[in-house]
């Protein structure tokens, strides 16, 4: 399953290196990534594939929160099909 994560916050380093590791941690491949910094705004899209995922879905997504929470930083997951039908005209 395809999913995407967002990811804003005040940059710092090391957001992109421990978000990778937590995916890495939990068999989730990055397929794609972007990000910027809007002055001293972080901001980062990944597209991932968590059909390998050793954890259940609503798991990754707690992980991540809990990673924002301690980072300062906001991170939202969304199933793909969830994220096309809300962007969808």
């Amino acid at each position: 399953m395809r999913t995407f994560i967002t990811v804003i916050g005040k940059d710092k380093v090391g957001i992109i290196a421990a978000i990778c590791i937590l995916l890495a941690e939990k068999n989730v491949n990055i397929l794609d990534i972007s990000q910027t910094i809007l002055q001293d705004c972080f901001t980062m899209i990944m597209l991932v594939d968590t059909s390998a995922c050793s954890v259940p879905f609503d798991e990754l997504t707690q992980c991540l929160s809990e990673l924002g929470s301690k980072m300062d930083l906001t991170i939202r997951v969304s199933r793909e099909e969830i994220f096309n039908a809300m962007h969808r005209i």
